[in-house]
């Protein structure tokens, strides 16, 4: 088990006096099977009213409006959290029973379906097909199929963006957590298994001391469903265990980000992001 206490701050610097903005953010982790929020509060400057909600995917949602003049928005999220080990469970599953269990389920039917930023290239539903192919079990196949992508792409930054689809990731075999997932998910639901996109963070030094604050980052990773949901973290070639913690899910990074927004004034922004991770216990 670990306790982990996280720190996220992000927000904009603007050009000139912003007269409004009108955002939602999604930092904030929830209790769930592994993961026990013992601490969590997000701070918003300029002071700002806000409410907050439980979206349609089980994240939570925090929406606020300014409406006084602002050269800067910066949120501090701050969670403290008991992670443990998730079980994963051997499931005897085929293909066929599989499938008459998508259909049972509306949440399974829309984690089967593309979207434009998971939309997978010929060459990767080959790939996932050939994997499926030799697998009479659903679940060892998806676990094949991510551990597939993770291995065929180099992680590196600067080389797609926030906007960046599957596709484009694959071309150049290159990207980040984002990326792997996405391709991920669009190798998984091309052959029939319902698969998720999750964020959250991952405390990247295992043998951290108590006490001590490593900087960290927004992580990404994906669920795939198999008589029950199962995680797996395709870029790192890891199980989900007591160094992940989710804040949300959905069906591509789209129903997730931390930070979107609009605002009223001068073109041009500049995003700032850190994340500070200390073990506690």
């Amino acid at each position: 088990m670990n306790r982990l206490r996280i720190k996220h701050m992000t927000g904009f610097h603007y050009g000139g006096d912003v007269t409004a903005s009108y955002n939602e953010a999604r930092m904030l982790p929830t209790s769930a099977d592994g993961q026990l929020v013992l601490y969590s509060n997000l701070e918003i400057l300029p002071i700002s009213s806000h409410h907050s909600y439980v979206d349609y995917w089980g994240s939570r949602v925090s929406s606020f409006e300014i409406l006084t003049p602002h050269k800067e928005l910066a949120l501090t999220a701050t969670s403290l959290v008991e992670v443990r080990p998730r079980p994963h469970d051997k499931h005897d599953a085929t293909w066929a029973g599989l499938a008459v269990e998508v259909e049972k389920s509306t949440e399974n039917i829309e984690h089967t379906k593309q979207t434009r930023r998971t939309a997978p290239p010929e060459d990767v539903i080959a790939i996932a097909r050939a994997i499926a192919d030799t697998h009479e079990n659903p679940c060892d196949a998806a676990l094949a199929i991510s551990t597939a992508i993770g291995e065929a792409m180099e992680y590196m930054h600067g080389v797609t963006g926030v906007h960046s689809t599957a596709q484009e990731a694959w071309a150049v075999r290159k990207g980040v957590c984002q990326d792997i997932t996405h391709l991920a998910l669009g190798a998984l639901r091309s052959v029939g298994i319902p698969a998720r996109y999750v964020s959250g963070y991952l405390h990247p030094k295992p043998s951290a001391a108590i006490g001590e604050t490593i900087a960290g980052e927004s992580h990404a990773w994906v669920e795939w469903y198999c008589g029950e949901w199962r995680g797996f973290d395709p870029t790192n070639q890891i199980d989900i265990g007591d160094r992940h913690v989710t804040v949300g899910r959905g069906r591509d990074y789209n129903d997730v980000p931390p930070l979107r927004g609009v605002y009223a004034g001068p073109y041009g922004s500049e995003l700032f992001v850190t994340v500070e991770i200390t073990r506690e216990a």
